[in-house]
Order: C-alpha cells, then structure tokens, then sequence
C-alpha cells in the first residue's frame, strides 16, 4: 500500500514539475518576430548575440519589448536594438523599431 502511493506520489509529481518547464516565457513570440526583423535587414550578415533588455509599459494594455543584438557587418560587430510594441490583450504586433 506505502509503495503504490508513493509512486502515485512521484508521477505526480513529474507530471507537474514538467509542465512547469514546459511553459514559453511571455517575450518568446516577440523575440521570434525580433530575429526575423534583423535577418530581413541585416541579410547574409552573421548574428552573434541576442539578449532580452526588458518590458516597458506604455499604456495600461500597450507594452515595448527591448531586444538587443550583435550583428557582425563587414567584419565589425554592431550592436542592433529591436523594439517590439504590442497589445497584451490580443498580443498582437503594434510597431516594430530598429535602433544601430
């Protein structure tokens, strides 16, 4: 009986610690629409580093997520900041900024 409940107990547990890991993090989508923009402008040109700078809320469902990049062009690494605004009602896209 101790055995049965303490598999019941473990398997449970798994189950619910990895739905945990499971989840994609608020940003995710919009980071992917970020990369998309640099490759578009930045055709070719190696991607060496992306990182997430933050959330900025503009209105109280309007928000601009910061994605900041280093872009290798003509053997130079320049630093490409993409802002994504959008709706967190409906997370759609809003306005799209790209900063060298």
């Amino acid at each position: 009986m101790k055995k049965s409940i303490v598999v019941v107990s473990t398997v449970i547990f798994l189950l619910f610690s990895g739905q945990a890991y499971a989840q994609p993090t608020d940003y995710e989508k919009f980071g992917r629409i970020a990369t998309a923009v640099i490759k578009e402008d930045y055709p070719g040109q190696a991607v060496k580093d992306y990182q997430y700078q933050g959330r900025r809320k503009m209105t109280e469902n309007k928000v601009a997520d910061s994605f900041e990049f280093t872009v290798q062009e003509n053997n130079a690494n320049k630093k490409v900041v993409v802002i994504v605004v959008h709706n967190l009602d409906n997370e759609k896209t809003l306005n799209i900024t790209v900063q060298e």
